[in-house]
């Protein structure tokens, strides 16, 4: 029987720099369309975990080896992705260091959630506002990865 089809799977992380006063994160200026400021993050390979996508992606775009702390959402609006249907999967992670822009990404910025640059792509505007809102009501326990 052929295989249903599926929206793809991604996931991201907010790369929080831990050794940076205020904790600001990374993002990324996309290299391709569609171009603008995104969450460091990317497709799930066949035979990969979410979560080891993330943190391979995060190395990937930025060159920060992260730990990831807590699962923010998941994000499946069919529209939030021009180029189809994406589902992603946000996690809130942990990194210390300089990022450096690799791969997709065409430069790295890091910036506080009162200074975001724009545009952000995606539904990444919504993602940080419920990380804003994550971070007001404090941390939750830490993230367990098999």
């Amino acid at each position: 029987m052929p295989r249903p089809e599926t929206p793809a799977l991604a996931a991201d992380a907010i790369i929080e720099l831990i050794d940076r006063p205020g904790r600001p994160i990374v993002l990324i200026e996309r290299r391709f369309p569609p171009l603008g400021w995104a969450i460091p993050g990317g497709f799930v390979d066949l035979g990969e975990t979410v979560e080891h996508a993330a943190i391979r992606e995060a190395l990937e775009e930025t060159g920060l080896a992260v730990d990831l702390r807590a699962l923010l959402g998941l994000y499946s609006d069919p529209a939030r992705d021009p180029r189809g249907h994406t589902v992603t999967a946000v996690y809130v992670a942990e990194a210390a260091g300089d990022p450096q822009a690799a791969d997709d990404a065409k430069t790295c910025r890091v910036v506080s959630l009162d200074a975001l640059p724009g545009p952000l792509v995606f539904d990444h505007a919504q993602v940080l506002a419920d990380y804003r809102r994550f971070r007001e009501q404090g941390q939750l326990a830490p993230l367990r990865i098999a």
